[in-house]
């Protein structure tokens, strides 16, 4: 039976604090390099066709009508709507060079629109993105596929969510973080109780069969008191998942945190004494703690996916598509192949230079090689699904696992010695202390650690 439980130990937090990766992939994009190129994405979409695997697409919308100072995405602020004419043109021309490469049959099991802000886009360009993907790829026409959309409420107009529901869409995600006004002011990022609720409230009236709240712990003029009226607020209209990430305050990579005041922020015992207090209202509220800042109702598709060991996570989070192949097209996208991992060019001019010629806008990317597929399945176990099947694991990639993770297990010892792993005969199992410092636990298994480490946010 899969153990829900979290174990809160605010000292044990503290003496793991550090940096570390997200995981949404193995190895993350810190290790990758100009090495991948066009040619070799192709090589591997090939290769991927001739498995048939259903297919996951990740389209991003870089633009944003505001700049929201604690945002670390790749976004381009601006005012000016008619910049998203050029970007959608270098886009489809994208589509069209994606979608040559694999068989029309592979079927469109994924969807999902990311950014910035999709909905800067006005009702009718959001149609004609819509409609070209589906001239370009096999999109599923009886709303089995899972289709999602973020969503600033800010940014709805009258019908919008009507039309995001005809063209296909099933599932929005919407941007919150704090309803608290102070906070709000302080992270530019203004919208009333009503505006977001009642977006959501819409939403399940439209027929949207899930809905997603994205909420941020460590921002500005943040206490304990005032997010958990925030969580309350959130709680009475029970999304289907939230998000609860935890805001990482690092203004010498990301310009716009440069407005938000260090002294503003709240104090790290009182981070953990919001995460603590978060934990337990959702929790109580009937959310399971899927892990890495992620809940679900108990009976949403992820939270049975974790349930019966089949959870995945991806450059988009979690997810119950585990079988499919990633093709991200758009401004930084990032695609995942069987044999490995590419990303587009981040800045906006090189995008559409190479969509000029026209070929694929690939800048960099990493191979994998038997040993990061082998160390990617462990941590996917890990972060997904809370235990590793040691037994399993040996079986497929022909391995002693005792002898191949030697120097690993060795590094685990104070873990196991501080409650967070047990170690049995078939498996390697996460404990309820050790949840909340899974990317402790998976950062052991992780040939590239300490590599660059600053770089990645606090892991609590």
């Amino acid at each position: 039976m899969y153990d829900n439980r979290v174990e809160f130990d605010a000292d044990l937090i503290q003496r793991y604090a550090g940096s570390g990766p997200r995981y949404t992939s193995y190895p993350t994009a810190m290790e990758f390099s100009a090495a991948v190129d066009e040619r070799t994405y192709i090589d591997w979409v090939r290769a991927s066709s001739a498995i048939g695997r259903p297919l996951s697409l990740y389209v991003h919308i870089p633009f944003c009508a505001h700049v929201c100072y604690y945002c670390a995405c790749n976004k381009v602020v601006t005012a000016n709507r008619a910049k998203a004419e050029p970007y959608l043109d270098s886009l489809y021309r994208e589509i069209r060079l994606q979608a040559s490469l694999v068989d029309p049959d592979r079927r469109v099991e994924q969807l999902h629109w990311g950014g910035g802000t999709p909905t800067f886009l006005s009702d009718k360009q959001i149609c004609d993105l819509m409609r070209v993907l589906g001239e370009n790829f096999y999109l599923l026409e009886d709303d089995s596929g899972e289709y999602s959309i973020e969503i600033d409420p800010r940014e709805l107009r009258a019908d919008t969510l009507v039309v995001l529901r005809e063209i296909g869409f099933n599932r929005v995600s919407l941007g919150v973080q704090d309803f608290n006004p102070e906070v709000q002011q302080a992270v530019h990022r203004i919208q009333s109780h009503e505006q977001t609720l009642g977006a959501l409230r819409q939403a399940r009236e439209l027929g949207f069969r899930s809905t997603n709240i994205d909420l941020m712990y460590g921002l500005p003029l943040q206490t304990v008191a005032s997010f958990s009226d925030t969580l309350e607020a959130v709680i009475e209209v029970r999304p289907d998942r939230l998000s609860v990430f935890n805001y990482a305050h690092l203004p010498e990579r990301f310009k716009p945190q440069r407005r938000i005041r260090a002294e503003d922020l709240p104090s790290a015992a009182a981070k953990l004494e919001i995460l603590s207090l978060t934990i337990d209202k959702l929790t109580a509220a009937g959310y399971q703690y899927i892990g890495m800042d992620h809940f679900a109702l108990a009976g949403d598709e992820l939270a049975l996916a974790q349930r019966d060991g089949s959870l995945h996570r991806n450059f988009q989070g979690y997810s119950t598509h585990a079988e499919a192949d990633l093709v991200g097209m758009g401004v930084s996208a990032i695609s995942s192949m069987p044999g490995g991992f590419s990303q587009n060019h981040t800045a906006l001019e090189d995008y559409y230079r190479d969509l000029e010629v026209p070929r694929l806008p690939i800048a960099r990317g990493v191979a994998l090689n038997d040993d990061d597929r082998l160390r990617g399945d462990v941590i996917q176990q890990l972060i997904c699904n809370n235990r590793l099947d040691t037994v399993r694991l040996e079986s497929r990639y022909g391995i002693r696992f005792g002898d191949y993770f030697s120097a690993e297990l060795a590094a685990l010892a104070g873990m196991q010695s501080d409650g967070l792993v047990e170690l049995g005969p078939q498996q390697l199992a996460v404990t309820a202390r050790g949840r909340l410092l899974i990317r402790n636990i998976c950062k052991v298994f992780d040939h590239y650690r300490g590599e660059a480490e600053q770089q990645f946010s606090k892991m609590i």
